[in-house]
């Protein structure tokens, strides 16, 4: 975590009878962070996904419920502060229209959140050796908005 995201993370703390958790994770979002933070500080964008592959491969946990993480701009700058409030691992071609919406993209339908994700992972897994099928592994999160900066 960069030294201007711990900052935000110590004053969003400050006075508050609540004890500071011990983790929270700082991140952009992948395909455009600028905009896809603003549909989150919009209260638009409440959930988001990415391939399982991606945390075996960087040696990441996936999230779990109640974690909190940092929302960062392109530039590294935290915008916002989401908790995590529902964790799911399934196969692409298994992710509800629900959960689609919920991501807050484009147009809204399913159908652009499918070909927009496919288009991502296929450049995405091609980079790193992995080949796209429609049934592969996506860790969708649902997320709530707790404070923007």
């Amino acid at each position: 975590m960069n030294r201007k995201a711990e900052l935000y993370w110590n004053e969003f703390w400050q006075g508050k009878e609540e004890e500071k958790p011990q983790s929270v994770s700082a991140w952009q979002f992948g395909a455009d962070p600028d905009h896809l933070a603003q549909l989150v500080r919009d209260g638009i964008k409440t959930a988001t996904c990415s391939g399982y592959v991606f945390y075996e491969t960087e040696n990441e946990p996936l999230p779990s419920v109640g974690d909190y993480s940092i929302i960062l701009s392109s530039e590294d700058v935290p915008l916002a502060i989401i908790q995590t409030m529902n964790v799911e691992v399934l196969p692409m071609n298994e992710v509800s229209e629900e959960f689609a919406i919920a991501e807050g993209e484009g147009d809204g339908t399913y159908t652009y959140w499918w070909d927009t994700h496919e288009k991502w992972f296929k450049e995405e897994l091609n980079k790193i050796g992995h080949t796209y099928t429609d049934d592969m592994l996506l860790v969708c999160e649902r997320f709530e908005l707790i404070h923007v900066k």
